[in-house]
């Protein structure tokens, strides 16, 4: 089956934001650099410790990432969200606290209607998460 992973792309801090994240949620951190690429006697030294390509990995949850920014530059939004489906009530607690840090809580952790744990926010790069605990699941 088909899977969809978060890729994100920052304006050179792709290091120390997915180094944060793996504090945030644990997993497998793999940093690549442009220094390390087949072509990387063709780059200039200033950007041979950028990431071309980072993946933190844990159990199902993927995120990638680079610094590689098209000529126009790094554009940001509020049209893309991670969303994170915890195991636990304490889980989703942790990650919401961790992430928010630096960032703006937008919706603290609340229980919704349907029993369903739901909090937003966005993190000190400028990312948008969504932690999520459904108690009925």
């Amino acid at each position: 089956m088909a899977s969809i992973n978060s890729y994100l792309t920052f304006n050179g801090n792709c290091r120390e934001a997915m180094t944060f994240y793996q504090e945030c949620l644990g997993g497998e951190l793999t940093l690549e650099t442009i220094g390390e690429s087949a072509r990387a006697e063709k780059i200039p030294n200033i950007i041979r410790r950028s990431i071309m390509h980072a993946v933190l990995a844990k159990d199902e949850m993927v995120i990638m990432g680079t610094d590689m920014v098209e000529e126009r530059g790094l554009v940001k939004g509020n049209s893309v969200s991670m969303m994170i489906n915890c195991n636990s009530e304490e889980e989703a607690k942790v990650f919401y606290h961790k992430l928010s840090k630096g960032g703006r809580a937008s919706h603290p952790l609340q229980e919704n209607f349907g029993g369903v744990l739901f909090g937003d926010l966005t993190d000190r790069f400028g990312n948008n998460w969504l932690i999520n605990y459904d108690k009925n699941r």
